[in-house]
């Protein structure tokens, strides 16, 4: 774990103290004076609540504060909504339009296979030649590339060269929004009657997972994949991205496969070749991952194999997770013994484990928080049932282990309804350590990191937050990512030219 923050000085926590003292004299109406210095130290200990602004940003943030007081009067708030129902309304938003333009700095929790649009998927993709696609008994659609015709697959209709399903079908545009609809979990529906429980959203969830597995790992789709995942986050204006990778083993048409090197250098090919184009993209590092639904012997396997990973790519390999529902999958106490090997045998693997997505309060999965910080991990993912573990929350900010916000796929999952109801709401309050991320946007009809940081401005800060607040959630995502210090000032510097032409660009 990284050394504690530096406490704040005594007389700031002796502060309400002696207020409190002040107002329990006797007096008939407290004094206005204390009223307002409680409430000054109050907003100071908020997510940028001690942020110095600029002139510039003073104006910027007098503007934001007026686009939200307009947007928090309206009848449909989004943050309030679905949001399946809500993404429109966002889209529409001068706030939202703002936060776009916005260097977000990093989005430090993502998925690989669910961080590229859809339509983008289907209709250049599937396209491409020797597409074979077949339909399973769940209703769900599985794709393959290949030179001859596929052999049979369990619990699959035979399989169809696309070529000629779409020369057959008399409106290609409906094929094309079918394979669409089974690669999200976006709905025109009330998403509510569609997915009624979280086994529902997950089982529906994961075979969006499935169904994209033959489509990506193709080798030179994969590529290709990986290239349109960092426009999409660099026009949205995220400049750093940490990504977990399952690494699949690539396939070539004639059915032949590669190993998880090639894999991995074709992350790195790729990454260099879009940093050289784009010099203001400070590239990616990979955390990787396998399913938590896996046993010991196979985890001993997965680390060993994370371990020799990170010592042949040490640049972009940041570390080690697991994947998948955590309430379904093995606790993090299961693989114990595995999970000790790297520091039994003196190898720095760093951890960034998922922990606390859940409201399955007291089950052996929701004491994966406290497990987590006693393997160090260096970063919480969802961290949704903190507030419920006062020891782990107490121990994630004095450790300075940030957690991984992602506020769209907590609601879509199921975990909460309203933003505004959000754990994380409270955290911002505290200015406990946390990031903003999209976690899966693709599956979620989002992209890049601007929803995201819209529902934690709005949802989570409402009135109180202001730009000082986003400045910070930005800056938290260069501090907390797995870059090295020395790295961390240079992406900070880089950031902070181009947050000062944003601030000069947006005021009117």
């Amino acid at each position: 774990m990284t050394a504690s923050p530096q406490r704040p000085p005594a007389a700031v926590l002796l502060l309400p103290l002696l207020l409190l003292s002040c107002l329990n004299r006797g007096l008939s109406i407290p004094d206005p004076r204390l009223r307002e210095a409680l409430i000054r130290l109050e907003d100071s200990m908020q997510a940028g609540g001690k942020m110095e602004l600029t002139d510039a940003e003073k104006r910027l943030d007098a503007q934001l504060f007026k686009m939200k007081q307009e947007e928090m009067a309206r009848a449909d708030f989004p943050p309030a909504m679905h949001f399946f129902k809500a993404r429109d309304l966002i889209r529409a938003s001068p706030i939202f339009s703002v936060l776009q333009k916005m260097p977000k700095g990093g989005a430090l929790h993502l998925h690989d296979l669910s961080i590229v649009d859809v339509e983008w998927v289907v209709k250049n993709v599937t396209y491409r030649p020797h597409c074979y696609m077949c339909f399973t008994d769940n209703r769900s659609i599985r794709f393959v590339f290949s030179s001859q015709w596929p052999k049979p697959q369990p619990g699959c209709s035979p399989w169809a060269l696309l070529e000629n399903l779409r020369a057959k079908t008399k409106n290609a545009t409906d094929l094309d929004i079918s394979m669409m609809n089974n690669l999200t979990l976006f709905t025109d529906q009330d998403p509510e009657a569609v997915y009624p429980s979280q086994d529902v959203i997950w089982d529906r969830f994961e075979q969006t997972f499935k169904a994209l597995w033959g489509l990506v790992t193709y080798a030179p789709v994969f590529r290709e994949y990986f290239h349109r995942a960092l426009s999409q986050f660099y026009m949205d204006n995220v400049m750093y991205l940490e990504v977990r990778a399952l690494l699949p083993e690539l396939y070539e048409l004639d059915g032949s496969t590669h190993d998880k090197t090639f894999t991995m250098k074709s992350y790195q090919d790729v990454t260099e070749q879009f940093t050289a184009k784009y010099p203001d993209f400070f590239g990616v590092r990979f955390i990787l991952s396998v399913h938590r639904g896996i046993n010991m012997s196979v985890m001993t396997e997965v680390v060993e194999e994370a371990m020799k990973m990170q010592k042949a790519f040490p640049h972009i390999v940041a570390g080690f997770d697991m994947v998948g529902r955590e309430d379904s999958g093995r606790p993090l106490w299961y693989f114990r013994e595995a999970l000790s090997l790297p520091q039994e045998r003196g190898i720095n693997l760093p951890f960034f484990f998922h922990a606390g997505e859940t409201d399955l309060e007291g089950t052996d999965v929701d004491q994966n928080l406290l497990d987590a910080l006693l393997f160090n991990t260096s970063r919480i993912g969802h961290g949704f049932a903190l507030l419920r573990h006062p020891v782990a929350k107490d121990l994630s900010r004095k450790s300075n282990v940030a957690v991984e916000v992602c506020p769209i796929s907590n609601q879509v999952m199921m975990l909460v309804k309203d933003l505004r109801n959000h754990p994380a709401a409270v955290l911002m309050l505290e200015n406990h350590p946390l990031v903003i991320s999209s976690d899966d946007p693709a599956a979620f009809g989002a992209f890049g990191l601007s929803f995201d940081f819209y529902e934690a401005f709005v949802g989570f800060g409402g009135l109180k937050s202001g730009l000082g607040s986003l400045k910070q959630l930005a800056m938290n995502s260069i501090r907390y990512s797995s870059l090295s210090p020395q790295e961390q000032e240079k992406a900070l510097a880089l950031w902070n030219t181009k947050w000062n032409k944003f601030v000069s660009e947006m005021i009117f």
